[in-house]
């Protein structure tokens, strides 16, 4: 296995040891207390990038233990690692391969290396036939076996191959076109028959991503659509309305696609991160390869941020040195991320698998199991729907909850009222979030009311917020597919940072397979009756299906 990322202990750093120490004399200090004891407070903790803004100013850190963090990302050996992964080195050193998602969306001409070749005029190639094929569907010229112009689209994928495109294709939807897009990934069979729900086969064009085309929930979703489709079409019909991304040419022929409609897909391109390959051709097909082109742009400039900015003022290395703040010092064990907008509502959850899926891991770089805590477990919602859910335990509950407010200046459909109140929500939930509410307020509050003294007394411990709970302010202009690009890039980096310093591999994945490959024992006792051995437990489970 090669060694292309260092291999250093975090806990054995310096910044490390005075960061311990550091927390323990700053600890119960109030943010507010930080604001009061550094008049340039704002000057550290605000960062301006193209059209986003940024603001950590309402952290429980102070000016010392920002430095002693940034001295810890030089200690892990941050930038030479971010620079292992931007030249095409096989950082996925238990895979053994090169992470190069950057590649799909690199704005520098220069070329990149894999195994000695540069495979930016391969990226090139397979993008230009992605947006050929997505300008003939959307302008109507792809006919299907009818004739007729498709209308509907269905992306057939689970994990990367779903999660990432739905995510976007959502998020987008205001720059949608007349195409409408579904997706189906469960293995459940109520969830494709829920899909193809009104379809016509005549106009429905199916989209399989699978690498292998192996993948048991895709492919048992895809041969079970195209009998659908068979029962009302023709074989050859299938040519003409799926196509598949993937690496298995021979397989999707078999299944009757045609090889010049199987798109590529590459072993440098995780599941996870791979929305910026062919994998999006299903958002290429919502919003148009401007748009989609756009996309690439944005992430492309957070690429170049995150390379070429320091430290302090490098927005994704930042944000990612605050939640080890919280998770290895603090003790936090879980991130909120609220986006302020609907079309947002699915980040959350496309995050999941970004950010936990990479760096839920317990065995370092080293080999050996780690004794700190690395990974963090995402959650959240939109606002201000999660405001009427959740924020209840962020506000008064016994846990510590840095969350990530992410919030857009302007709508865009124009609606300035509603916009004014939902970014009113966006600010104020952070300022209460920090400030809370003292006893003395909430008695000057009930002295306004009709209640006795004792109804006072007996009201008050339930009303008092005691405040000081983290926050982070991403605020952006507006939410378009370049903004778009750039923020899940940033989320991307931010999880570099951490696998880097928490000493861990974040892209490889074999937590994932352990379950999977049970399932198929289970499947052949299911199906065939056979008895393979299992805990009591399971058998018990077995024996009432």
């Amino acid at each position: 296995m090669s060694k292309t990322l260092p291999d250093l202990s975090p806990k054995e750093a310096s910044s490390w040891k005075a960061l311990e120490k550091h927390h323990k004399n700053i600890a119960d200090v109030s943010i507010l207390s930080h604001f009061k004891n550094e008049p340039n407070r704002m000057a550290y903790t605000t960062f301006e990038w193209e059209d986003f803004y940024i603001d950590i100013s309402k952290n429980r850190i102070d000016r010392k233990g920002f430095d002693l963090l940034i001295e810890l990302a030089k200690e892990s050996k941050l930038e030479e690692a971010i620079s292992a992964q931007f030249s095409g080195a096989k950082i996925n050193a238990t895979e053994n391969r090169a992470v190069l998602h950057t590649a799909l969306r690199s704005l520098k001409k220069d070329p990149v290396f894999v195994d000695g070749q540069n495979i930016l005029p391969e990226v090139q190639n397979a993008q230009n036939k992605m947006y050929a094929f997505c300008e003939e569907v959307i302008s109507g010229k792809w006919k299907g076996y009818t004739g007729k112009s498709i209308t509907h689209i269905v992306n057939i994928g689970i994990g990367g191959s779903d999660l990432g495109p739905a995510m976007v294709v959502e998020a987008l939807a205001h720059y949608q076109n007349h195409l409408e897009v579904r997706f189906v990934s469960n293995v459940e069979g109520d969830h494709h028959v829920e899909i193809l729900k009104g379809l016509d086969p005549e106009t429905t064009l199916f989209v399989i991503v699978s690498k292998t085309f192996t993948t048991q929930e895709t492919l048992s979703n895809a041969n079970s659509i195209r009998e659908w489709f068979l029962a009302q079409a023709p074989v050859s019909g299938i040519a003409k309305h799926f196509v598949a991304v993937s690496t298995n040419l021979e397989k999707t022929k078999a299944f009757g696609i045609d090889p010049e409609n199987t798109f590529p897909m590459n072993d440098w391109v995780g599941g996870r991160f791979s929305l910026w390959s062919t994998v999006g051709i299903s958002i290429c097909l919502a919003v148009g390869p401007n748009h989609f082109k756009a996309l690439l742009h944005g992430a492309g400039k957070m690429d170049l941020h995150f390379q070429e900015a320091p430290l302090q003022k490098n927005i994704p290395i930042v944000l990612a040195l605050l939640s080890i703040w919280y998770n290895n010092f603090y003790g936090a064990e879980t991130e909120a991320l609220i986006p302020y907008t609907q079309y947002l509502r699915n980040l959350p959850a496309y995050l999941q698998q970004g950010i936990m899926e990479s760096n839920g891991k317990s065995v370092g770089r080293n080999g050996t199991r780690v004794d700190y805590q690395t990974g963090t477990i995402i959650w959240g919602a939109s606002g201000t729907n999660a405001q009427h859910a959740f924020f209840q335990l962020i506000h008064q509950g016994t846990k510590l909850i840095p969350s990530d407010f992410i919030g857009f200046k302007k709508s865009l459909n124009g609606n300035q009222e509603h916009q004014q109140k939902l970014l009113a929500n966006f600010i104020a939930q952070t300022e209460a979030l920090m400030t809370g509410k003292t006893r003395d307020q909430v008695l000057q509050e009930l002295e306004k009311t009709k209640l006795t003294e004792t109804q006072k007394k007996e009201l008050i411990p339930f009303k008092v917020f005691e405040g000081n709970k983290p926050t982070n302010t991403l605020l952006i202009d507006q939410l378009t597919p370049a903004s778009l690009g750039a923020l899940i890039a940033l989320y991307e980096h931010k999880i570099y940072v951490q696998g880097i310093i928490w000493n861990i591999y974040s892209y490889d994945q074999w937590g994932v397979e352990l379950g999977k490959q049970l399932a198929n024992t289970v499947l052949e006792d299911i199906q065939k009756g056979v008895s393979n051995p299992h805990d009591p437990s399971t058998l018990n489970l077995l024996s009432r299906i």
